[in-house]
């Protein structure tokens, strides 16, 4: 990817501009950065996933309370089913009636 040329470069440059004392320093912080930035996605991560189990159980539940007031498994009555995006009972598109 880089040629030690470069690399040795890029090291060089950095010495020069902030002094061989400070960069211990630098890249202490820059390693103490990335490891506050990984705890924080990690903690995102547990957070997404909670919340989409949560809304998984949720969807769960209202498919529950529509079967109940349905009297879904009753033969020839349609289970309703609330539409995932709105949240309104029974699909949310109105087909054309045939002539």
């Amino acid at each position: 990817m880089f040629s030690p040329i470069e690399i040795a470069a890029v090291v060089g440059v950095a010495i020069l501009v902030f002094g061989a004392d400070k960069l211990p320093k630098l890249a202490r912080s820059a390693g103490q950065a990335k490891k506050e930035f990984m705890v924080g996605q990690a903690e995102a991560d547990v957070a997404a996933e909670r919340a989409r189990d949560e809304a998984r159980r949720k969807a769960e539940a209202d498919v529950l309370v529509a079967e109940r007031a349905t009297g879904a498994g009753a033969v020839g009555q349609p289970t309703i089913v609330p539409d995932p995006q709105t949240g309104a009972p029974g699909p949310t598109t109105i087909a054309r009636p045939n002539p």
